[in-house]
C-alpha cells in the first residue's frame, strides 16, 4: 500500500506552446486542494539564467511581482497569492541561474568534498534540494511546483531530470500534471490533438508519464478527442481534463472542480477530503461577475504594453487584476483602455487623446523606469488634476505627480527626477542616499528597496479614510500600514515644505518620517487624487480587494 507521507509533490508542466496558463491552472488546483483541508504551498521554477526577475524588461517577461520578503519574481506568484489568499515568499521561487550560482558557490567552498562537479549530477540535486527546502519552510502537506517554459526545451532538461529522480525515489509522493494546447486551425475548423500527443511523448523520452493532462483550448475538448489522447498516450481518459477559454480566470477553479479534479487528484495521491468546502463565496462572486451590467471606464497610461503591433497586458497584470477585484466588489464591470504615454509628448496627438480621456471615469499612471515617456506621463497627471478626474499614481506614478505639481502649481521651473535629468535645477525626485553606491558600481539586480515596509498614515487624510472604510484590519493602533515596495528613487525632502505650502498633502511617510510614501489632494480640491510610492496592486486578492483601488472605484461612482 502507498505510504501516507507528506509532503506530496505535484509538478505542473507545459507543452505545445508557452503562455497557455500554467500559472492559472496551478493556482486553481492549489485552491481546490486547500479548500479540501490541506496545507498547500506553491513554487515556481524558471529556466532563466537571471538570478531573479528584477532586471527583466516587462515586455520580455511580463510584470515583475514582489513578495513580502522582497524577492523580485515571476508574475505567476501574483496569481498564486490572488487565488490562495496567502503570501508566497522568496524560497517559493527560483531560477536556473540561482541553481548554477549555488552549485558553483558550493564547489568554491568545498561543499562537495573535492568531487568533480558535474551538470547531470549536481544540478538536478540542487533543484531537488530547493524544492524540498521550500516545502519544509512552508510546512506544506501538498507542494505544487510549476515548471516554466515547455517540455522539449533544451534549457529545461535538468528540471525534468530532477522530477524523474524524485519520482524514482518517492513514487507514491510525486505526481505530474501536464498542460497542453489543442489547436483549431481556422482553415480546418477541427480540433487537432497531435501536437499535444507529441509533447506527452517528449515527457516519455525524459522518463516521465503524466498522471493528468489538462487540455487548454478555445472550446471544450470533446469525448472523441479525449479518448484519442488517452489511447495514444496511456493517460487515463478520466484524468484528461478540459480547460476551455474563459472570460475571467477566476472561473478556472470552478471548471476544474466541476470535472471532479480535486477528488481525482486526492484519489491519485491516496488522500481524502478532510473538509468539503464548495468554494461558496468564490462561486457566488464569479456568478455575480457574469451578471454585471454597469461599467466603469478606466484609462491606464503606461509604456510597457506596446510591442510591435501587439498590446501585452501582462506588463501590468497586477494593476489590471486589482482594478477588476475592486470594480466587481462594487457591482461594476471595469472596461480598461490603454494609452501609450509617449503619444502625449506630441501636442497634436495629445489634444486628440485628451478629448478621449475626458470620457473616462478615472486615470491610473502605473510603475515605470527611465526617461522614456516621462513628459507624456506628466501631461497625463496635469490633465487628471486640472479636469478633476479621479487619479491613482503607483510608484513612478507618484513621482510624476510630484513633478507635475512642482512645475505647474509650486512654479518650480524644470522640476524633474534625477533619474530623468541628472542636472535638473529642481530635483524634486532624487536617488535614495543608500542607492547611490549601487548605481556607481552598476549593481542593479536585487539592490533596490524591496518588499514590505511600514508606513504611517496621516490622520484625517483620504488615504486613512480608504483603509478604515475598506480594510480596517490593515491599520495598526499606531495608524500604520504595511505595503510592498520596488523603487530606487524617492521624493526629495528639501522640497516638502514648498510643496505643502502650495497645497500638496503628504499623507504617508516611513516610520522615521524620512521617506515620503504617499501624497494626495484634499477632497475640497479634487474628488480623488492619491499617489503612492508603494505598490498596493501586489496585495489585492480576488476575495479581498485592496482598499486604495476600492476607494478609487468609489470615487468613479460618485
Amino acid at each position: 500500500m502507498p505510504q501516507h507521507k507528506y509532503p506530496k509533490y505535484l509538478f505542473v508542466t507545459g507543452g505545445v506552446i508557452s503562455g497557455i496558463g500554467k500559472g492559472i491552472s496551478t493556482a486553481s488546483i492549489a485552491l481546490l486542494l486547500k479548500s479540501s483541508g490541506y496545507k498547500v504551498s506553491v513554487l515556481k521554477a524558471d529556466m532563466y539564467l537571471n538570478l531573479d526577475a528584477g532586471t527583466m524588461n516587462p515586455l520580455e517577461h511580463g510584470e515583475v511581482f514582489v513578495t513580502e520578503d522582497g524577492c523580485e519574481t515571476d508574475q505567476d506568484l501574483g496569481h498564486y497569492e490572488r487565488f490562495l489568499n496567502q503570501n508566497v515568499l522568496k524560497h517559493d521561487y527560483f531560477t536556473m541561474g540561482q541553481v548554477y550560482y549555488d552549485v558553483i558557490s558550493n564547489e568554491r567552498s568545498l561543499e562537495y568534498k573535492g568531487k568533480c562537479v558535474e551538470g547531470n549530477v549536481h544540478i538536478p540535486q540542487e533543484i531537488i534540494s530547493k524544492i524540498k527546502s521550500a516545502a519544509e519552510m512552508d510546512k506544506a502537506e501538498i507542494m505544487l511546483v510549476e515548471v516554466g517554459g515547455t517540455v522539449g526545451e533544451y534549457q529545461n532538461i535538468m528540471f525534468f531530470e530532477a522530477i524523474r529522480r524524485m519520482k524514482q525515489k518517492e513514487p507514491d509522493n510525486v505526481f505530474l500534471i501536464h498542460l497542453v494546447y489543442l489547436m483549431i486551425p481556422p482553415f480546418l475548423g477541427e480540433m487537432k490533438t497531435k501536437p499535444a500527443q507529441a509533447s506527452i511523448y517528449d515527457l516519455y523520452a525524459l522518463g516521465l508519464q503524466p498522471n493528468f493532462v489538462i487540455c487548454r483550448s478555445q472550446k471544450e475538448v470533446d469525448e472523441k478527442r479525449r479518448q484519442t489522447i488517452s489511447f495514444n498516450t496511456g493517460v487515463k481518459a478520466e484524468n484528461i481534463i478540459a480547460a476551455p477559454d474563459v472570460d475571467t480566470i477566476y472561473k478556472t477553479p470552478i471548471i476544474l472542480k466541476s470535472q471532479g479534479m480535486d477528488t481525482k487528484l486526492l484519489n491519485e495521491m491516496h488522500l481524502k477530503h478532510r473538509i468539503q468546502k464548495d468554494l461558496i463565496e468564490w462561486t457566488e462572486k464569479v456568478s455575480k461577475i457574469n451578471n454585471l451590467q454597469d461599467t466603469v471606464n478606466i484609462a491606464i497610461t503606461g509604456k510597457y504594453f506596446t510591442s510591435g503591433s501587439f498590446s501585452l497586458e501582462d506588463s501590468y497584470v497586477c494593476v489590471i487584476e486589482a482594478i477588476k477585484h475592486a470594480g466587481w466588489a462594487q457591482n461594476l464591470k471595469p472596461v480598461i483602455k490603454w494609452f501609450d504615454v509617449e503619444k502625449f509628448e506630441n501636442q497634436k496627438e495629445r489634444e486628440a487623446l485628451e478629448e478621449k480621456l475626458k470620457t473616462f471615469d478615472g486615470i491610473i499612471v502605473p510603475q515605470g523606469w527611465g526617461s522614456r515617456g516621462v513628459e507624456g506621463k506628466v501631461e497625463v497627471v496635469k490633465f487628471a488634476r486640472e479636469n478633476k478626474i479621479p487619479y491613482l499614481g503607483l510608484c513612478f506614478g507618484m513621482q510624476m505627480a510630484v513633478i507635475e505639481y512642482a512645475r505647474n502649481v509650486a512654479k518650480l521651473k524644470d522640476a524633474n527626477s534625477t533619474e530623468v535629468n541628472p542636472k535638473t535645477p529642481n530635483p524634486v525626485v532624487h536617488v535614495m542616499p543608500d542607492q547611490e553606491k549601487y548605481l556607481k558600481e552598476n549593481q542593479y539586480g536585487g539592490t533596490i528597496r524591496l518588499g514590505a515596509w511600514p508606513c504611517n498614515i496621516l490622520k484625517g487624510s483620504v488615504l486613512e479614510e480608504a483603509y478604515k472604510k475598506f480594510s480596517p484590519d490593515d491599520i495598526s493602533n499606531e495608524n500604520a500600514i504595511s505595503e510592498r515596495h520596488r523603487h530606487r528613487y524617492e521624493i526629495n525632502n528639501e522640497y516638502k515644505s514648498k510643496l505643502e505650502k502650495n497645497g500638496l498633502v503628504f499623507c504617508g511617510t516611513s516610520l522615521d518620517g524620512k521617506l515620503i510614501e504617499a501624497i494626495e489632494l484634499p477632497k475640497n480640491v479634487h474628488p480623488f487624487f492619491v499617489a503612492t510610492q508603494f505598490h498596493p496592486e501586489y496585495k489585492s486578492r480576488f476575495l479581498k480587494p485592496h482598499p486604495l483601488f476600492m476607494a478609487l472605484i468609489e470615487a468613479f461612482r460618485k
